[in-house]
């Protein structure tokens, strides 16, 4: 996070964000409040989630017209001009709510959304332009989070002070809104200085588009068709904004039917703790923001998607089942720790899919998919209240959606899931560190030839690398019932004592393949610590393909209860074992196993933990 903040422009354009969610979400809570205290039962639900729709359709709208202006003109003057927009628009805001126009002052919900339909593609667009390849999940992640704060503060600031200039003798929505109309001189202020700061912003454009925008063919659907065949190349893309959808339609719902569930079931009527237990949901996305960057630090890990799907899913399933505000509180803070998990791997993959030609068109392109997606779920959400079906019901509904998206990824991100799972359960127990990964070609194939110190070796050694490594593992454990359809994914190779040969026939196959191989030369896990014979069986993969071998080794993990050793004097059980990883300089595909466990133990030798 240190390399991000350092980058010029970072910290103002966050700054930026921050503002821009808390000024929508300001209006929104107002809202969302004032029909809270005024309406019951089906109407509550039905009027809120009109709300929520009034924000979505704009995004639906403005597709086409907001990814040719990302595309078009340098995304940080788009931000500039929408930040001016809602300063007008805010004065609006309040005019109506100083005179008690409360159907002027919904309305005025689809033009501030307008203004974040237009201000969207542009926002997030600017994310790759301004940090970089390098830097992707790490600023989505921290774009995520502060967003995610914004709306905590605008949630728990706005709702106190509602409640502080509201009375039970406010018996009509339009005195509810004058009583709390100079709440809009606040969201005045925050969008001056959001259009100020915008202003300051870099211009990262390297090149502008020459694109003309023909009104025609975007009310004849023209540009929607030609931009959906341009999300459309891509599966990857595609499959990813569906996922998206698919999340925030939960959320969308969830949130829509809380208000009315904790009112009739749990009792609460004070919109403090019902805006406030929806809050933790937004302290859950910080954590679980920056923990997907955290373990995302040396690609975009796309397995995190599937371990939140799954999180969000069992969590919505429960929700029915609590009758504690103090237990929902912190059920919602782990939905929003599982959905910082699937949404900021998600949004960093079709950001770094898309070419920066069609950016603007792709992320426009994924806001109108998900906003098509929550628009229609809140529609059914309307239809099933009025119909007089109630939100416990709609609860379990979201859970067998939820369970869609949960087998969907999984099927999608199956191996990167299974690491990431494997890297959680790891990290509980070590700190991890590698160097020399500038040592690995990325283009070539590569054979990684190292010690072995500990069952987890072979996730170890794919924790910090993007490509699938290939290993030879013995068949025994390869043919394990549960494990054997991951290993097949992750194109492990079996190899047994009576079959080697086959093993090393397939190792070189994948390796002309342009694929890594990873196998360990001393067969068996060491017992002793040091290093033992190396096997030569490696000398017979043919060495007519284009890659090198790269020598690793671990170190840390000789007398944890991963290895074959038990110390005497056994380490704290919560403290965390520094486990590294060193890789040396590729070396000759001659190389014969006498000089390989040489090289790798002056690797031992030079680096071990004294």
């Amino acid at each position: 996070m240190r390399k991000l903040f350092a980058i010029a422009g970072v910290i103002n354009y966050l700054f930026v964000i921050f503002l821009n969610a808390f000024t929508d979400l300001g209006h929104k809570i107002i809202i969302q409040n004032t029909i809270f205290k005024i309406y019951d039962g089906h109407t509550q639900i039905v009027l809120t989630a009109i709300v929520n729709a009034l924000v979505l359709l704009p995004f639906i709208m403005m597709f086409s017209p907001s990814g040719f202006l990302a595309d078009r003109f340098p995304k940080n003057i788009i931000m500039k001009h929408s930040a001016a927009l809602a300063v007008f628009i805010t004065l609006g805001i309040t005019y109506s709510y100083y005179y008690g126009h409360f159907y002027s002052a919904f309305g005025m919900t689809f033009l501030l959304a307008l203004q974040s339909a237009i201000y969207g593609p542009a926002k997030y667009g600017y994310i790759k332009e301004l940090v970089g390849i390098k830097f992707i999940t790490t600023g989505n992640g921290a774009v995520q989070a502060v967003t995610t704060v914004a709306i905590l503060g605008g949630i728990i600031f706005y709702t106190v002070l509602f409640e502080g200039m509201y009375s039970d003798d406010l018996t009509t929505k339009e005195d509810i809104l004058k009583a709390i109309a100079p709440i809009g001189w606040l969201l005045v202020i925050s969008s001056i200085i959001e259009w100020f700061l915008a202003s300051k912003l870099p211009n990262k454009m390297r090149r502008e588009s020459k694109k003309d925008f023909k009104l025609k063919k975007y009310l004849n659907g023209t540009y929607l068709f030609k931009n959906l065949k341009i999300i459309k190349r891509k599966k990857e893309i595609v499959e990813a904004i569906v996922a998206l959808s698919l999340f925030w339609s939960i959320s969308q719902v969830v949130l829509a039917i809380f208000g009315e569930y904790a009112k009739s079931e749990l009792g609460v009527t004070n919109t403090i703790f019902v805006q406030g237990v929806m809050a933790l949901a937004g302290v859950g996305i910080v954590a679980g923001s920056l923990m997907a960057a955290s373990f995302s630090k040396y690609y975009i890990n796309t397995g995190l998607v599937a371990i939140g799907s799954v999180g969000i899913t069992i969590i919505v399933f429960l929700v029915p089942f609590i009758s504690s505000m103090g237990i929902m509180a912190f059920m919602f803070m782990l939905f929003g720790i599982f959905s910082g998990l699937l949404m900021v791997p998600l949004n960093a993959h079709i950001q770094f899919l898309s070419p920066n030609v069609h950016l603007g068109t792709i992320l426009a392109g994924s806001n109108f998919i998900q906003n098509i997606f929550m628009f229609s779920f809140l529609v059914l959400t309307t239809l099933f209240a009025y119909f007089g079906m109630n939100a416990e019901l709609l609860f379990y509904l979201m859970s067998f959606v939820g369970l869609y998206l949960t087998v969907m990824v999984a099927k999608r991100y199956l191996v990167m899931t299974f690491f990431s799972t494997m890297e959680m359960i790891s990290r509980t127990r070590h700190r991890y560190s590698y160097e020399g990964l500038e040592n690995i070609p990325k283009n070539q194939a590569v054979l990684f030839l190292g010690n072995h110190v500990s069952w987890l070796d072979w996730i170890i050694l794919q924790l910090p690398m993007k490509r699938q490594i290939n290993f030879l593992m013995d068949k025994d454990i390869y043919n394990w019932p549960i494990f054997n359809s991951v290993f097949k994914k992750g194109e492990a190779i079996p190899i047994s004592p009576k079959a080697s040969k086959d093993a090393f026939k397939e190792a070189h196959k994948r390796l002309v393949n342009g694929k890594m191989v990873a196998l360990y030369p001393e067969g068996e896990i060491t017992t002793d610590g040091e290093l033992g014979r190396f096997y030569r069986g490696y000398e017979l993969i043919p060495q007519n393909y284009d890659g090198v071998i790269v020598p690793f080794y671990i170190d840390g993990l000789f007398g944890s209860m991963f290895s074959k050793h038990r110390p005497k004097k056994k380490k704290s059980f919560f403290k965390r074992r520094n486990v590294k990883v060193y890789f040396d300089k590729p070396i000759p595909k001659d190389t014969k196993a006498d000089e390989l466990r040489d090289i790798i133990q002056k690797l031992k030798d030079k680096y071990e933990t004294k």
